[in-house]
């Protein structure tokens, strides 16, 4: 299928598994009809390459975003987390280790999650009820730990492919191509290599505003 249906079909599953059994309101935020609003994610962090960087543009431009942190890399980085929830940002559990959610069974992935949100309690003091399953898998082993834990399922409408260090100008021109109101955006903190991340988001968060969007954390989509 083309990328755009292939975003829409993302984002349809995203905003519906955030919301309760039984709910009534629509899929998504698109169909509202109301203000442009945009929100940014980053996974993977806090890493020492990236999320300072990225959190220094953010607060230069006056952006609030959603991290989607893993449980590992807040022990090695505790600060970033907790500069990260200090400057107004939304943290959401991403794993303690970031496993391949094909090949464990949910009582190994309640374990991850459970670890991961007790470092985020220890270590920052907060209890978030977001969870991004690592690389967007939905299995019933997922939806059974994460409506175990409390969590509502978060995924994604535009993959920025950061992580396969797709160049910053593709990326900024992927989001100006396909940027509407209630989109997900994913980012990445830490990656294996020279990130595009940084240099995008100084080309798109402009160009953004100057669209009209809003930037939201996901809780507010």
């Amino acid at each position: 299928m083309g990328r755009r249906i292939a975003a829409a079909l993302l984002a349809v599953l995203a905003l519906g598994l955030m919301l309760p059994t039984g709910s009534t309101v629509p899929l998504s935020a698109k169909e509202s009809g109301k203000t442009k609003r945009i929100a940014l994610t980053f996974d993977d962090g806090p890493s020492a390459g990236y999320t300072a960087e990225i959190l220094d543009i953010l607060r230069e431009y006056d952006v609030k975003a959603t991290f989607f942190v893993i449980g590992k890399n807040v022990e090695a980085h505790p600060d970033l987390l907790r500069r990260t929830v200090s400057e107004g940002h939304e943290i959401g559990n991403h794993t303690y280790s970031h496993p391949h959610l094909k090949t464990i069974d949910e009582a190994k992935l309640s374990e991850e999650v459970v670890r991961s949100a007790t470092l985020l309690q220890e270590v920052a003091g907060i209890r978030t009820s977001l969870f991004r399953p690592p690389e967007g898998i939905i299995t019933p082993a997922v939806t059974a730990a994460a409506e175990k834990g409390g969590y509502r399922t978060v995924l994604w409408s535009i993959d920025t492919m950061d992580w396969a260090l797709n160049p910053a100008p593709k990326i900024v021109q992927t989001i100006k191509r396909e940027a509407s109101d209630g989109d997900i955006v994913l980012f990445h903190d830490w990656v294996a290599g020279d990130s595009p991340t940084p240099a995008a988001l100084r080309q798109i968060i402009p160009w953004l505003k100057d669209a009209g969007f809003t930037f939201v954390k996901v809780s507010e989509l």
